[in-house]
């Protein structure tokens, strides 16, 4: 099984008035509301590629967490949610990644929502001189919102990341229940490691050859071929040891430039 580096958990937590947990549905705007920021307009179709997308489909929102103690998303890491403009989601949890497929009309309502959470607009929230702080980050289009230190904040879009959890999405909202992402290709990221220990042939294309990217030498090779690999385990490639780390493409990316 190959091994994903992800981002923490995601959470779920949803107060209720009788409804499902965690419905799309909209919430009525409170009487009296004064804001007059407009949301940014969704960015235009452009095309996908064909070897891994459906055609026009993009990038509409996506959050993750960075920073910590434990440096969480780093380099080559998943985000972890991407929704994207087909209704497709692609959520990364505890090492896995799992994809989702939303009905238009819910897909719609969530977005509408994630407006009504400010994340239409950018804007940075929190403490800016905080060492090995926990970093939210939201993009909804060209909008870019940072929340740094999220648990001691009241921005609204703490709270609306417990939507972004499609474990907790109502069935009727979903047009296809979840399954494992299992993409056509792959980004293996290896760095150079003369002190490992157990070492294995590397079967592809030489490791040292690729791209060199944040997190390593990137080299895109189908999925079905990669070898299974731990973290603990090395791979002579022309002479020199390595270890990898295997990355799913998303949709929409399909060059190792790309890797977010």
């Amino acid at each position: 099984m190959l091994t994903l580096a992800c981002a923490s958990a995601l959470t779920a937590c949803d107060g209720d008035s009788g409804k499902p947990p965690h419905s799309l549905a909209s919430p009525k705007p409170p009487s009296g509301s004064s804001q007059s920021t407009s949301p940014a307009p969704a960015p235009s179709p452009t095309t996908a590629s064909p070897a891994e997308n459906s055609p026009a489909e993009r990038l509409v929102l996506r959050w993750r967490e960075t920073g910590g103690f434990a440096g969480k998303g780093g380099p080559g890491t998943l985000p972890d949610f991407s929704l994207y403009s087909t209704g497709r989601a692609v959520a990364a949890s505890q090492g896995k990644a799992r994809e989702y497929r939303l009905k238009p009309e819910a897909l719609q309502r969530l977005l509408d929502e994630a407006r009504k959470a400010g994340l239409g607009r950018s804007h940075t929230s929190g403490p800016s001189r905080v060492m090995d702080a926990i970093v939210l980050e939201f993009t909804m289009g060209q909008a870019k919102t940072k929340i740094i230190q999220p648990e001691a904040q009241s921005d609204p879009a703490v709270r609306f990341r417990e939507r972004l959890d499609p474990r907790r999405w109502p069935a009727g909202d979903l047009a296809s229940p979840g399954r494992p992402y299992a993409p056509a290709r792959v980004a293996v990221l290896a760095i150079e490691n003369p002190g490992s220990g157990t070492a294995r042939k590397w079967p592809l294309s030489p490791l040292g050859k690729g791209e060199q990217v944040p997190g390593g030498v990137c080299t895109l090779v189908p999925a079905d071929k990669v070898p299974a690999s731990r973290p603990d385990v090395g791979w002579r490639s022309q002479g020199k040891t390595y270890t990898v780390h295997v990355r799913p493409l998303l949709p929409g990316e399909s060059s190792c430039r790309d890797l977010t």
